[in-house]
């Protein structure tokens, strides 16, 4: 993206506070409460000028509605598609964020709240507590459904053209990110952020990254921190060597590790935001879609 299109809440010259109001509390307009005070000298704000963004609601399989922030260029029609899914904290400001700077990008991005079901990730204070309370207790089956009617939606809106479909995920989402694509055959391509990759198995959480290397339907490229505490850089290589004995597009699939990178590098808005590894990651992102058939 171009740099004139990410304005900083410390360019424009606008206090925590005061940027925090003026996003409201709608979908995606504000922080969830277990990161805040955000980091507003590094903070990204993406504005709506040219685009068409904003909350929507989305009908599931089972007939409940979800909400989902959608963003996309103003005019135009047949744009790339891109599943965007949130990060632990929900579909706070920054996944809505990255939503419009896909928009920007050309696509149709969409961000379901997957925990819906669950509870609000946003009103959490403790992280811990969120984990143990809403994260713990979303089934992947659940996740993969929602998703799908997610591209559902998109269709339905008669701006997006599906069959160019691209997923991308931080997180939490880093790994549904790898699980969606092999879950379904019309994934072109995926881009996961920092997302784990191998794990126990339970009856909500069946199988990790690792275990469906082989089933991938597109090329994934992962980006990760070599000094994210959360996820060793072993278990990183073992899904490098599994991809390299997965399905064709397993192997078409790579993996970046930047070297002394904490979790949640791009998280322009948490302390842990590393600006370099960030807009490297994002150039690599957007050049991988295309090159993958998302575009």
């Amino acid at each position: 993206m171009d740099g004139d299109r990410m304005i900083s809440i410390n360019e424009r010259g606008l206090s925590r506070r005061t940027a925090m109001a003026a996003t409201g509390t709608v979908l995606g307009g504000s922080f969830a409460l277990s990161v805040q005070p955000v980091s507003a000298q590094t903070m990204i704000t993406t504005p709506t000028d040219s685009l068409t963004a904003g909350a929507v609601k989305v009908k599931t399989k089972d007939g409940k509605e979800m909400d989902a922030y959608r963003a996309m260029p103003a005019s135009g029609t047949g744009f790339g598609t891109i599943l965007v899914v949130q990060e632990i904290f929900g579909v706070h400001a920054h996944i809505a964020d990255m939503c419009r700077r896909f928009a920007k990008a050309g696509y149709y991005a969409i961000a379901p709240e997957l925990y819906f079901r669950q509870g609000d990730a946003k009103s959490y204070t403790e992280i811990p507590k969120l984990i143990a309370e809403v994260v713990a207790k979303v089934p992947d089956e659940q996740v993969m459904g929602d998703l799908d009617a997610s591209v559902a939606f998109a269709k339905g809106e008669g701006k997006a053209d599906t069959a160019k479909l691209g997923i991308t995920g931080f997180c939490w989402g880093g790994r549904i990110t790898w699980l969606y694509d092999a879950y379904n055959p019309a994934v072109k391509a995926g881009v996961a952020w920092y997302g784990r990759v191998v794990g126990d198995a339970t009856p909500l959480t069946p199988k990790h990254p690792i275990d469906i290397a082989n089933n991938l339907n597109g090329p994934v490229l992962g980006l990760y921190g070599g000094a994210d505490t959360g996820i060793p850089n072993d278990t990183v290589d073992k899904m490098r060597a599994a991809l390299k004995d997965g399905s064709a597009a397993a192997k078409k699939s790579e993996i970046v590790t930047y070297p002394d990178t904490p979790h949640a590098f791009n998280a322009d808005y948490r302390p842990s935001y590393r600006k370099d590894q960030a807009d490297d990651g994002w150039k690599r992102a957007i050049a991988w879609f295309k090159a993958n058939g998302v575009t």
